[in-house]
């Protein structure tokens, strides 16, 4: 998907992102060790392929561990015609600020 140049990325704080359904872009074993609630997982690497699951008529946040994978997921999602924004910091600012984590397991591993 290439590179990103830092600001060139719509970007949004994670506590103003909590509460909105959010795209995490990261690896399957990284999305069920801990993940923001309500969270939609698409890998990066799938995102071309599953575009269609990406609500077309809203702002679309985008989360990763720490910004990159989403940063480089916005830029293909704007190009595409989607209004996507970068979560600044991803989930490890996320864990930083005391939101909400979820997990397949019994608690939340670290991000």
């Amino acid at each position: 998907m290439g590179q990103v140049t830092q600001g060139l990325v719509p970007e949004i704080d994670a506590c103003d992102a909590n509460g909105e359904v959010l795209l995490d872009v990261r690896e399957a074993d990284e999305f069920s060790w801990g993940r923001a609630p309500k969270s939609v997982h698409i890998p990066l690497y799938e995102l071309p392929a599953r575009l269609d699951e990406v609500p077309p008529n809203r702002p679309v946040y985008v989360i990763c561990k720490v910004g990159a994978r989403s940063a480089q997921a916005v830029m293909w999602l704007q190009r595409q015609g989607i209004d996507a924004v970068n979560v600044r910091g991803g989930l490890v600012t996320w864990v930083h600020e005391g939101l909400p984590l979820e997990s397949d397991g019994p608690r939340p591993w670290l991000v």
